[in-house]
């Protein structure tokens, strides 16, 4: 009789796990108070949450990448003027800062100044929990260490003594108020900052905001005697790339710009990229959105610059358009946005993408309506109709 023969099994194949995917959140400000919509992993099926603070003036809402619960929202309330809320469970519950964002009040004798509202949110560098930065109108920059709870004034931007020349005295052409905006911290060092004000222009500091100095060579200014200034211009919008944070974007009142701040000899020279664009629509816009994984890859929303400035879709045929060449050409995608008489005003923060792959974007207007399009812009759908007049959308995942 044989033996039996013990063989060894075959070892199993471990398949990695593929992570699923997250499910998408719109963090939404708008005239009338804050929404917050909600995907499934697949991006089709929205969920909206709100009003928050129905009534109120809700400029923006942002979530701390750092701990994924803190929510601060930028608002301005009937009978509390100009504030923040926090939120520390996901936007569950909310509770308004200790001490919100204000200027030194003036000496005996002389005009002081006052925030009107808070406009932007930036959390601080990921090494610094806990630091958030808030832009004002007028232009004002201040910084919170407590997660958002009460700010203090950045004494090196809002006492600096070329800060009244910097913002035209805060009396600029902006039609509800001049703004500080696109508060940027670099990735790599918490001691390097950008800052964009409308108007102004854009400005950089090297020592964590004790102080600043402009950074707009190459930006045009078609409204003013001198054509290139040091200051004075008008950028709607600054984005930095997170994956190559020498890399920088601009929507501007005068067209769109790029700057690499690592090429040899134009490491302070912003290059108009937006004359690639269609001369019937030009490089007028407000928002400016990048891949967050190709620096080469952003997506502007045109308005109408012509004449009297209706701030509307060429046309009345809105499209949004990407270039994935560093600005060297651009394509339109309107695929599913009306084909006429769609008059859409989309505001500077109210176009964000999302991290997916493909990356999702999506784009608020005054009219109240949410778009979304999860293959890059190729495709868009009409996701939530019937909001206040948006202000400001930002995607995250939590």
């Amino acid at each position: 009789m044989k033996s039996a023969v013990k063989t060894k099994a075959s070892p199993k194949k471990v398949l990695a796990k593929k992570a699923a995917p997250k499910s998408v959140t719109l963090l939404v400000a708008t005239k009338k108070g804050g929404f917050i919509l909600t995907s499934d992993p697949k991006r089709r099926e929205w969920t909206t949450k709100g009003p928050l603070y129905l009534g109120n003036i809700v400029h923006h809402v942002m979530l701390d990448p750092r701990d994924g619960k803190t929510m601060l929202m930028a608002t301005k309330t009937g009978h509390l003027g100009p504030t923040v809320f926090r939120s520390t469970n996901q936007g569950k519950t909310w509770k308004e800062a200790a001490k919100p964002p204000a200027f030194a009040k003036a000496a005996e004798g002389e005009t002081g100044r006052t925030v009107d509202h808070v406009f932007w949110l930036t959390p601080g560098h990921a090494g610094e929990p806990g630091v958030w930065y808030a832009g004002t109108s007028p232009q004002g920059l201040f910084r919170s260490a407590d997660g958002g709870d009460t700010w203090e004034s950045v004494k090196g931007f809002n006492d600096h003594p070329m800060r009244s020349a910097w913002t035209g005295g805060g009396q600029d052409g902006t039609p509800d108020g001049p703004k500080m905006h696109s508060i940027i911290v670099d990735p790599r060092d918490a001691n390097h900052m950008y800052i964009g004000m409308s108007g102004g222009g854009v400005f950089e500091s090297t020592n964590k905001g004790a102080d600043w100095h402009p950074l707009n060579a190459g930006c045009k200014v078609d409204f003013n005697p001198d054509p290139y200034p040091e200051f004075g211009q008008d950028p709607h919008c600054v984005r930095l790339h997170p994956q190559s944070p020498d890399i920088l974007y601009q929507q501007n009142h005068c067209g769109i710009y790029r700057i690499d701040r690592t090429a040899a000899g134009a490491e302070n020279q912003w290059v108009r990229i937006g004359e690639k664009m269609p001369k019937s629509v030009g490089d007028i816009g407000f928002p400016m959105v990048l891949h967050p994984r190709d620096p080469n890859t952003c997506w502007v929303f045109p308005m109408d610059g012509t004449q009297v400035w209706p701030r509307t879709a060429p046309g009345g045929k809105p499209a949004a358009y990407v270039t994935r060449n560093g600005g060297k050409s651009w394509q339109r995608q309107d695929n599913g946005l009306p084909k006429q008489q769609a008059w859409m005003t989309v505001f500077r923060q109210a176009m964000t993408a999302d991290a997916h792959n493909p990356v999702g974007l999506y784009f608020g207007t005054t009219c109240g309506e949410i778009w979304a399009s999860t293959n890059e812009g190729e495709k868009w759908t009409c996701i939530v109709r019937h909001l206040p007049h948006v202000y400001a959308v930002e995607a995250v995942e939590l």
